[in-house]
């Protein structure tokens, strides 16, 4: 039985519950549809409370999964009463136990449940570190090969908290190359017979994974939030934000206003806030992102690197940041590492660089006056607790299978 149907954004085609990732007849987003339209909680860990709205059938027993806390000591820095934080990472004081420290662990538990059941083979995905690592350590639970393509500069975020399975590929590239050229190579792989690509913002699962810190954040404060901050590399993030407020809103308990998207990309490598600035809904390459692989290069949090986000097409972040008046940042390296510092000796948890992005956008907002001192803040630190995991577990680093020069290799000479 049917939990859910897909639906195209643009031209209302509908599909039933499978592992899709366009519409056959334009390019837009697919949208989950659930028959359950109140979100009821289940006795389970981690996400797996919230089954009412992910696209897979079997409940999920990971006890991995977002919480939300009321933050004291930033919020008095910063002269917030209703500040709450959203954490994705390893705190196990707080119950969080992300064991991968990343948000992106969300995305691959439903994801790999999904291709399960689809009764897909082997998944094919790009990294460029935190999202590799999150489906690393999901194959390594379920025995469900996935091969994962990540630039060079990639390769030290590839660690797991167990030893990795013969279920892990990794391939990786020469210095020089980036996420895109990540992106085009795990795009060819994905064609092989057998191989199902994740997908990215396309892929339901994934959003829906993401959606929970919302849903968690909702649950916990008793209704939305007024503003949402995160920092954003494709979008999907903000999107997934936005789709479970649409939700909540219908669901009727959790209030009627939708969470204002406050999103920050860093400098120098910002095109969705270049793109936005202007009021376009197209990003432009040679005015949003000239010189995209130097600027790339000088990027402190690189996972936020990406050169064709789901930013322009119908049901994706200009949408949601239209949907919801929403804003844009742009944050300096300088500015990210000084709020990564005030983050971290105010609350207590060490935190990844795009975290400290997000914290920064927020004490820009508070400087700009974009918040009121009695908003309801949703702080959404994607990733976090990598230092106070170390404490408690032995990591290991997954080596690559193949190191190739560039994404037009001869596939064969990948030995899959």
């Amino acid at each position: 039985m049917g939990r859910f149907i897909l639906k195209c954004l643009k031209c209302g085609r509908e599909y039933g519950q499978e592992y899709r990732l366009t519409c056959e007849d334009d390019n837009s987003l697919l949208r989950a549809e659930y028959f359950e339209k109140r979100l009821e909680l289940r006795d389970q860990p981690g996400i797996g409370r919230f089954h009412s709205w992910l696209p897979v059938q079997e409940e999920l027993t990971t006890e991995a999964g977002p919480i939300t806390y009321k933050s004291e000591a930033l919020a008095k820095e910063l002269g917030l009463s209703n500040l709450y934080i959203g954490f994705s990472g390893y705190w196990p004081e707080k119950g969080a136990f992300i064991k991968t420290c990343s948000f992106k662990e969300l995305e691959a538990h439903p994801t790999m449940q999904l291709l399960k059941e689809s009764r897909g083979k082997a998944i094919v995905l790009a990294s460029a570190g935190n999202t590799g690592r999150a489906f690393a350590h999901t194959s390594a639970l379920t025995g469900i090969d996935v091969y994962i393509v990540v630039p060079d500069s990639g390769i030290p975020k590839l660690w797991l908290p167990e030893e990795p399975t013969d279920s892990i590929h990794l391939i990786s590239m020469t210095p020089g190359n980036d996420y895109t050229d990540a992106i085009n190579l795990a795009g060819r792989i994905a064609k092989l017979p057998g191989m199902v690509p994740e997908g990215g913002a396309r892929n339901v699962a994934r959003r829906e994974g993401m959606g929970t810190v919302m849903l968690d954040a909702a649950v916990t404060i008793g209704k939305m939030p007024d503003h949402y901050f995160q920092a954003v590399g494709s979008g999907t993030g903000g999107i997934s934000a936005w789709e479970a407020a649409l939700r909540l809103r219908d669901d009727g308990r959790f209030g009627s206003g939708l969470p204002k998207l406050q999103l920050a990309q860093n400098l120098p490598f910002v095109p969705m806030y270049s793109a936005w600035q202007a009021g376009r809904r197209e990003i432009i390459p040679e005015i949003d992102m000239k010189d995209a692989k130097k600027q790339i290069e000088e990027t402190y949090a690189t996972v936020l690197t990406n050169r064709a986000p789901p930013y322009s097409v119908i049901g994706g972040l200009y949408d949601a940041l239209v949907d919801t008046d929403g804003i844009m940042y742009a944050v300096t390296k300088e500015e990210a590492l000084e709020a990564k510092a005030l983050f971290e000796s105010l609350e207590g948890i060490d935190i990844l660089p795009p975290s400290a992005v997000a914290v920064a956008s927020l004490l820009k907002a508070v400087e700009a006056g974009n918040v009121g001192k009695d908003d309801t803040i949703l702080l959404n630190i994607a990733g976090g607790g990598f230092k106070r995991l170390k404490e408690d577990i032995t990591l290991f680093q997954v080596e690559p299978e193949v190191t190739v020069r560039d994404s037009d290799v001869p596939l064969e000479d990948l030995k899959i």
